[in-house]
C-alpha cells in the first residue's frame, strides 16, 4: 500500500463530566505537542456546544493557540459545523488561519454532530445535512474568490467576497459517519473525506457506501475521487501486552461509553454493553478499534486497507480511556512500531542491519586481524627503537 499518514481526530472527549475544563484543555494541548514530537502528520479538532463532554466550542481558536506550541503537525477543524455559521466568516477565518500557520491549516466540514447544538439555535435536525451540501457550495465559491449572492433561512449574502487570498493550497475535507451526505458533498466539490467510526466489519459496510458515493458523484461533477485524501477514523489504545491495554482502559472506557449510550443522541455511533468486558468486546470484536498491542493495530490497519480498497491516512479517535501517562505511551508505541510498518521509514534500516549480519563473520575476523596487525607493528617499532 502507498505510504500511510497518521494523525488524530480530537473531539475532544472529557468523560465523565465534572472535570476542570482548564486542565482538560491543557491535556489536549499536551497531546498535540507530543504528536508533533513523535512525527504524526495531522490533527483534527472538533466543534461542540452542549452535552458537557466535548468541550471545544471553536476549533479555529484552539488551532491558532496550538500552532504556536507545535512546529510540524498540520492542524485541521474536525469539524466546523458549517450550518451553524455564515459561510463568509468561515471562509475568512480559514484563509486567516492558513496565513497564521504558514500552510499548516486544514479545513474540515460537517453538518453538526450533536442534536442539542442544532436545537439550541433553531436548526431542525431534518435540515442539517441538506444545509451542509448547500452551504459547502457557497463556501467553496467564496474560497475561490468569487462574488456570491445567496439567501437561506440562516443567512443572506449580498455581493459577498473574501478579501484574503490563500497562503497555501490547504486541504478541505468533509466528515461522514453513516449517511451519504459527507461523500456527496465532498465528491461534488472535489474535496477529501473523513470517515468517522466507519471501521466496523460485518453487517452494514459504511466504508463501501462512502467510497461508492465518492466515485459515482465525483465522475458526475468532473472530479477524480482521491484515496490519498480519504481518512479513516477509529479508536485505539495500545500497550506492550493486550492484558495491560485492557487494564489501562478501566480508567475511562466506561464513562465514555455511557456518554454515547445515555447523553448524546447519536444512534449511528453508540457503544454496546453495560459491563466493562462487554464494552471491550464491542471495541475489539466488532472491528471498531483496538484495545491491544502494536501488532493488533497493524492487523487492524491491514484489514481496513483490504476492506476499503485503500486510503490515505488513519486518524486515531482521541479519547481518555486511560490515564495521561498510559495514553501518551499508547501514542508512542504506535509511532515507534506501527507507523514505520506503513511508511517504510525503517526499511533501509532493516536492510542495513541485514547487510551487517551477512558480512559479520567475515568482517569481524578481518577487523580483529587488522587490530592485531597494528598492535604487532607498534610493538615491533618499539622493540627496534629500544
Amino acid at each position: 500500500m502507498p505510504r500511510l499518514r497518521f494523525g488524530i481526530f480530537m473531539a475532544p472527549f472529557h468523560s465523565p463530566v465534572g472535570q476542570d475544563p482548564t486542565s482538560a484543555y491543557e491535556r489536549d494541548l499536551d497531546i498535540l505537542k507530543l504528536l508533533d514530537k513523535l512525527g504524526y502528520e495531522e490533527a483534527w479538532i472538533g466543534e461542540h456546544h452542549s452535552c458537557g463532554h466535548e468541550i471545544i466550542p471553536d476549533p479555529m481558536i484552539f488551532i491558532a493557540h496550538a500552532a504556536n506550541h507545535t512546529r510540524h503537525i498540520k492542524l485541521g477543524t474536525g469539524v466546523v459545523s458549517l450550518p451553524y455559521h455564515n459561510p463568509l466568516w468561515v471562509a475568512d477565518r480559514a484563509l486567516f488561519l492558513d496565513h497564521l500557520t504558514r500552510g499548516r491549516f486544514m479545513l474540515g466540514l460537517g453538518p453538526g454532530a450533536l442534536p442539542t447544538d442544532a436545537t439550541m439555535i433553531g436548526i431542525g435536525l431534518e435540515e442539517q445535512r441538506g444545509a451542509l451540501e448547500q452551504d459547502t457550495d457557497v463556501l467553496m465559491a467564496l474560497l475561490r474568490g468569487e462574488t456570491v449572492r445567496a439567501k437561506t433561512a440562516r443567512y443572506n449574502l449580498v455581493d459577498a467576497r473574501t478579501q484574503l487570498t490563500a497562503y497555501s493550497d490547504f486541504e478541505i475535507a468533509v466528515a461522514a459517519i453513516a449517511s451519504p451526505t459527507g461523500p456527496r458533498t465532498a465528491a461534488k466539490n472535489g474535496l477529501g473525506l473523513l470517515s468517522v467510526g466507519a471501521t466496523v466489519q460485518g453487517g452494514f459496510d459504511a466504508l463501501a457506501l462512502h467510497w461508492d458515493v465518492m466515485e459515482q458523484r465525483s465522475a458526475e461533477f468532473g472530479h477524480t475521487a482521491s484515496r490519498e485524501r480519504w481518512r479513516l477514523v477509529g479508536p485505539m489504545h495500545l500497550a506492550e501486552t493486550r492484558e495491560q491495554a485492557i487494564e489501562d482502559v478501566r480508567f475511562g472506557l466506561g464513562p465514555w461509553c455511557e456518554y454515547t449510550q445515555d447523553v448524546v443522541a447519536a444512534p449511528h455511533f453508540r457503544a454496546v454493553g453495560k459491563s466493562f468486558e462487554e464494552r471491550v468486546s464491542w471495541v475489539n470484536d466488532t472491528g471498531l478499534g483496538v484495545i491491544g498491542t502494536p501488532d493488533d493495530a497493524i492487523a487492524q490497519i491491514e484489514r481496513l486497507d483490504k476492506q476499503s480498497g485503500g486510503f490515505g491516512a488513519y486518524l486515531l479517535m482521541h479519547h481518555e480511556w486511560a490515564r495521561p501517562d498510559a495514553t501518551a505511551k499508547s501514542y508512542e508505541l504506535l509511532a515507534r512500531y506501527v507507523k514505520p510498518r506503513f511508511q517504510g521509514s525503517a526499511d533501509r534500516l532493516r536492510q542495513a542491519e541485514e547487510y551487517g549480519r551477512s558480512r559479520w563473520r567475515e568482517l569481524d575476523q578481518r577487523q580483529a586481524d587488522a587490530i592485531q596487525a597494528a598492535t604487532d607493528r607498534h610493538a615491533k617499532e618499539r622493540a627496534d627503537a629500544g
